[in-house]
């Protein structure tokens, strides 16, 4: 079962993905989880998340905890299919709670009350693609993978006469 699900091929366009998605989810799990370029930290983070959104404290910290750790391990190819997926189902969160209500585009002028949803519609994609394709080149599924062949191939052929 673990190799089904971290079997991937040498495809760099996946590791284009992968680094894209794990880099902009981490920037936005390094402001909840640390304060970071202007984000709230973790504690206002879960405020947020048990009060506003009304979720429990092990829901938000797991949000934050996926867009933090989960991002570094996509982004270095590890379990890339189920990092991508718990991106992909982090996201269709904030698509119902905070971005619906808000409309398609994002708010590049502060007119609205909030973010669209267009972004979210990219980053569920991506996190598709990722979730049926598996990390790609240079990861560590990959690596792994070809680790677990060499293992498995004999290292030369011999026929033992008896």
């Amino acid at each position: 079962m673990f190799k089904k699900i971290i079997n991937t091929g040498n495809d760099h366009s996946l590791l284009i993905l992968r680094v894209v998605l794990g880099v902009v989810l981490m920037a936005h799990g390094l402001q909840k989880a640390f304060g970071w370029f202007g984000g709230f930290g973790w504690s206002n983070s879960i405020n947020y998340f048990t009060g506003t959104v009304g979720i429990p404290y092990i829901l938000g910290a797991l949000v934050i905890l996926i867009e933090t750790i989960g991002a570094v391990l996509l982004i270095a190819g590890f379990a890339g299919r189920i990092n991508a997926a718990l991106m992909g189902i982090v996201i269709i969160g904030a698509f119902f709670q905070d971005h619906l209500a808000n409309g398609f585009y994002m708010n590049w002028f502060g007119n609205q009350k909030g973010e669209g949803f267009e972004f979210d519609i990219l980053f569920v994609a991506i996190a598709t693609v990722l979730s049926l394709k598996g990390s790609g080149a240079f990861s560590i599924d990959r690596w792994l993978v070809n680790s677990s062949r060499r293992r498995e191939k004999p290292a030369h052929n011999v026929k033992l006469a008896y």
